[in-house]
């Protein structure tokens, strides 16, 4: 896990004891003595790639330390029905509370992979990266983000705040894309930040209007067709890199990627996934 995305999990791994605990598992409470020990399985149903097998770790951490952690396979491991990924033991009540929050996270994260490993299987052989978007579930971006790096994609921008990105609204609003950029370019100067630009052009003569006013890190090529996403390539002539969004599906994505685009962003990676069916059963 990055060190930057620590605080936001353990944030996240916090609200989500809040909302399943609250002031206590009073099923569990009721009906395991206290001091009654046992064991679980991580169990796999579905083929597909595991994710966020550290993620469990630090939710049985957090709820209680004293738990025997028994990791069998690794995270981006393609697992098929009937697979077990690890084995935990302790405390029968910790077990129970850890349950569903874990199962939670590890399938959610898993789906995402498991998408992701798609679409990247449908670029093999090409240079061209599949990106994830930040069409996520709020609160849980970060989870979405490790979760399409495990399946074997690459993390866009983060948030708002780690890199200037000019979409059609932002240029709508600032007058044209040529103000846009310059724009964005006098903003890191004055405030002295070091974030990349990226801007999205609707036309070919957008894109010299983005080096009119001297130039992104990277422009998007916003709903262009593959015809004109290597005429687009073939005019940015190597001086940023490229990227195409906008109406790409699985049965178009090679095509975009063989116009020559060094990124593809897709959402669907992490708004359209179905969680992969897993279990955590006593043992």
């Amino acid at each position: 896990m990055k060190a930057e995305y620590k605080p936001y999990v353990d944030e996240l791994i916090e609200l989500a004891i809040k909302e399943d605990i609250g002031d206590g598992d009073h099923t569990s409470l009721c009906c395991i003595p206290a001091e009654q020990q046992g064991k679980m399985r991580l169990l796999c149903k579905q083929e597909g790639i595991v994710a966020g097998i550290e993620i469990a770790r630090l939710v049985l951490e957090r709820l209680d330390p004293t738990m025997c952690f028994e990791q069998l396979i690794e995270d981006g491991t393609r697992v098929k029905v009937g697979d077990v990924a690890f084995y935990v033991s302790g405390s029968e009540r910790s077990l129970l509370q850890a349950e569903r929050i874990l199962l939670n996270i590890m399938q959610r994260m898993s789906g995402v992979a498991t998408q992701t490993a798609i679409y990247v299987d449908r670029l093999e052989g090409l240079h061209t990266k599949v990106l994830d978007t930040r069409k996520t579930t709020p609160g849980m971006r970060v989870l979405d983000k490790m979760a399409v790096k495990i399946g074997g994609g690459e993390n866009h921008r983060i948030g708002l705040f780690d890199m200037i990105l000019l979409k059609d609204n932002h240029i709508d609003f600032a007058g044209g894309v040529r103000k846009a950029v310059e724009n964005a370019r006098e903003y890191l100067k004055a405030t002295g930040r070091n974030i990349p630009i990226e801007c999205e052009v609707r036309t070919l003569e957008d894109i010299d209007e983005v080096f009119a006013a001297g130039g992104a890190d990277r422009i998007m090529f916003d709903n262009f067709t593959p015809e004109q996403t290597k005429v687009a390539v073939e005019k940015v002539a190597g001086r940023c890199e490229t990227e195409s969004s906008g109406g790409i599906t699985l049965d178009n994505l090679r095509d975009y990627a063989e116009a020559g685009v060094d990124f593809i962003s897709v959402g669907a990676l992490t708004h359209q996934i179905k969680s992969l069916d897993m279990s955590l059963k006593a043992c």
